[in-house]
């Protein structure tokens, strides 16, 4: 979930008794819920439940007699060698974090961009994960690095246990290949981050004891820290609201590292933002609106993005729009000085990220769910746009960009062919420079687009993948997935596993774009947030009553899938509909959503489902809450849920708790739980390949082995 991403930000929770006992405004407690004894993540009493379900589960799916065959499948695509390395640029070269059966926590790597563009390229290790853990005797998993620039030498290290959002970091030397002497080293596990002033100063937003994190349980404050002194000791530089979701400063720093200022941000909710720029001393508060954000600096101007309307004087910029300033007289006036449009969206467009090389900024933007992307550059006073030549028809982005020149690459996917990634100098048209192998034989395979009229009239596009010519007679297996939330767009991708271990057994696919998504901009999610949630799932539930319309499948052979808020996606579809399905996957899930916000990192989601704890927000709350809507008399679709014992940002407790209440019930069901990993994944490729495989297992049987016997 984006409570995944660019937000993907949590640290660990650890339940105190008096966390789990105490109903508080009317939020259930342990009176009224007597599962709750699963949100302890690692107590002894919640460890045996999952060993026990685990065996289970493993043990019936195992016996399937297609399961070595579709473990063996996964695992071979994980561990393909042909698979694309994807890079960063660095002065000194491109580097790649890379897991395979030889290395499956990982080796951060190196190579050059001659080597790279070769038919063999040769890599330098950088630093072994895995030699790491086993000299340590920790199960790490490597969660990035942040490096000074702008030579990119030294570098900060995350590194977490087991897979969790909450980080440990090291100072490493990329060119010694080593951890530095005596050199920085945050040893207590936190989320948050650090960002260099220069080679001996940090900026660190971290948990640093009492009255230092928020209600979401996210660092509020920075520090700044000099080398060889105390970080406990180090004065503090900024400081938000304990009511916040999180807070911190940081460095407003152009593509040749040069720092221009502080600036800090306050989370007052998931996806409002109050805005701070540093001057002489002092934290002036920016004239922007919430739902709107600082860029990067490009040709001397200072980006802005905005999800609603913003009006500077006598002009109005449109939501998405992207905007900028000219950077001196921002940094002299940030709030009057004159604002400029770069770019605003068409009908059905929005903007999705994208880079910037030393002199040119890239957009991503999708024009009705299709991919393209365009250059941006500040001439004469003027802002030059041009869209840059990459296949139509496909799910396109930049993938990397050089700080140092104008070298950058793109991803080109869609979900029949090959990835590609395609390289340019910035002078001349992409060309591919690698492709991903074939995982799966595509022939008879097509790709359709239909749309589904939701509740309320509005019109949901989804993605259909199916065999040519297939028969609309509601027999074929189909297997229906989404996100909708946080708006993050669920867009066509190479489906890699999926292809080969469903599309090649027969059944079909089906990728919705619901609204509270983000793939017709930030209207498509805000109009589908809080009291307008159930638009959500009214909307995936629509797509499946269409395909079930069409003749395309069948309640009998439709299943769904989801995880994160994609999870909470398939718990409301089963429980408000249990006669339209006869599987559902309900992946690391959010679930019991009156207690949310004492989960993990639930409170910091409150802006996108609302509270609990107030009543008038409860009461929407509870109107689709999947834990509340398990209810005795009702014939469930047998779901499959799963979650990770690591996993601080959802948390385990969730699936446990739905499973659990299931049991209760009498109602069948098959848990499973990774004992590592966290939410993001972090498993090594054997794992991954397991629980693959006892998925797919579970849906042949419950999709496909229904059509045999017919």
């Amino acid at each position: 979930m984006k409570c995944v991403s660019t937000l993907a930000i949590g640290a660990a929770m650890a339940f105190g008794m008096s966390n789990v006992t105490m109903a508080q405004d009317g939020v259930p407690g342990p009176e009224e819920d007597p599962h709750i004894w699963l949100e302890e993540a690692r107590s002894d009493e919640a460890l045996a439940w999952v060993e026990a379900e685990n065996e289970r589960t493993t043990a019936h799916m195992t016996a399937d007699p297609r399961f070595e065959q579709l473990k063996a499948e996964a695992l071979a695509i994980y561990d393909s060698e042909d698979k694309i390395p994807y890079v960063s640029f660095r002065p000194d070269g491109l580097y790649n974090f890379w897991q395979d059966k030889q290395n499956p926590k990982g080796v951060l790597r190196r190579t050059t961009l001659e080597s790279y563009r070769g038919d063999t390229t040769v890599w330098e290790t950088v630093l072994d994960i895995d030699a790491l853990a086993a000299a340590e005797g920790k199960e790490w998993v490597y969660k990035g690095s942040t490096c000074l620039p702008p030579e990119m030498r030294y570098c900060m290290i995350a590194l977490s246990d087991g897979g969790k959002d909450a980080t440990i970091l090291r100072e490493f030397d990329m060119q010694t290949r080593s951890f530095v002497e005596d050199g920085f080293v945050i040893d207590s596990e936190s989320q948050g981050g650090i960002e260099w002033l220069d080679r001996d100063t940090l900026l660190v937003s971290r948990d640093f004891g009492e009255g230092t994190l928020t209600e979401s349980e996210y660092p509020f404050t920075t520090r700044l820290w000099k080398r060889g002194t105390d970080l406990a000791s180090a004065p503090e530089i900024y400081r938000g609201e304990t009511d916040d979701v999180w807070a911190g400063a940081s460095l407003l720093r152009d593509s040749a590292g040069t720092v221009h200022g502080y600036t800090a941000m306050r989370g007052t909710s998931f996806h409002d933002r109050a805005w701070y720029l540093q001057q002489d001393g002092e934290w002036v508060r920016l004239e922007m609106p919430e739902k709107s954000s600082l860029g990067g600096i490009i040709d001397g101007q200072m980006l802005f993005s905005t999800d609603v309307d913003w009006t500077v004087g006598d002009q109005t910029f449109p939501a998405d729009a992207l905007i900028s300033a000219n950077l001196e007289e921002w940094l002299a006036d940030p709030n009057d000085a004159e604002k400029t449009l770069v770019w605003a969206p068409g009908d059905r467009q929005t903007k999705q990220g994208g880079g910037s090389t030393a002199s040119s900024a890239y957009i991503n933007i999708l024009d009705n769910v299709i991919g393209k992307v365009l250059k941006f550059d500040y001439e004469d006073g003027q802002w030059i746009s041009s869209e840059i030549a990459l296949p139509d028809n496909a799910t396109v982005g930049v993938a990397a960009t050089s700080n140092e020149s104008e070298d950058i690459m793109y991803s080109v996917t869609n979900f029949l062919e090959p990835s590609a990634l395609y390289y340019s100098d910035g002078s001349s048209t992409p060309e591919i420079i690698k492709t991903s192998p074939a995982y799966f034989d595509p022939a008879g395979m097509e790709v359709e687009q239909f749309e589904a009229t939701s509740k309320d009239g509005t019109k949901i596009p989804y993605f259909l993948v199916k065999p040519e010519g297939m028969v609309m007679d509601g027999s074929t297996a189909t297997l229906l997935t989404g996100y909708g939330g946080f708006q993050v767009p669920r867009l066509p991708g190479y489906l890699g596993t999926t292809g080969k271990l469903w599309l090649e057994k027969g059944g079909a696919y089906v990728l919705a774009n619901m609204r509270g998504g983000g793939e017709f901009g930030p209207m498509w999610h805000q109009t589908a947030i809080r009291e307008n949630k159930q638009r959500t799932w009214d909307d995936f539930i629509a797509v499946a009553e269409d395909l079930v319309k069409r003749g395309i499948t069948s309640p009998d052979h439709l299943g769904i899938q989801g995880g994160s808020q994609g999870g909470l996606l398939v718990g409301t579809a089963f429980t408000q509909r249990p006669d339209l399905f006869d599987a559902a996957i309900v992946q690391i899930p959010l679930f019991d959503m009156l207690r949310y916000h004492l989960i993990g990192r639930g409170a910091s989601w409150i802006g996108e489902y609302g509270d609990p704890r107030i009543p008038e927000q409860r009461a929407w709350i509870e109107g689709y809450s999947p834990y509340q809507k398990l209810v005795e008399g009702v014939d469930y679709p047998e779901p499959f849920l799963w979650a990770s014992t690591a996993d601080d940002r959802t948390h385990p407790a969730h699936a446990r708790k739905g499973a659990a209440k299931l049991k209760a019930l009498g109602q069948p069901y098959w848990y499973y739980e990774e004992t590592t990993g966290g939410h993001s994944g972090g498993v090594d490729n054997e794992q991954r390949a397991q629980l693959q495989a006892l998925q797919m297992v579970y849906l042949m049987q419950r999709l496909m082995d229904d059509n045999e016997g017919e």
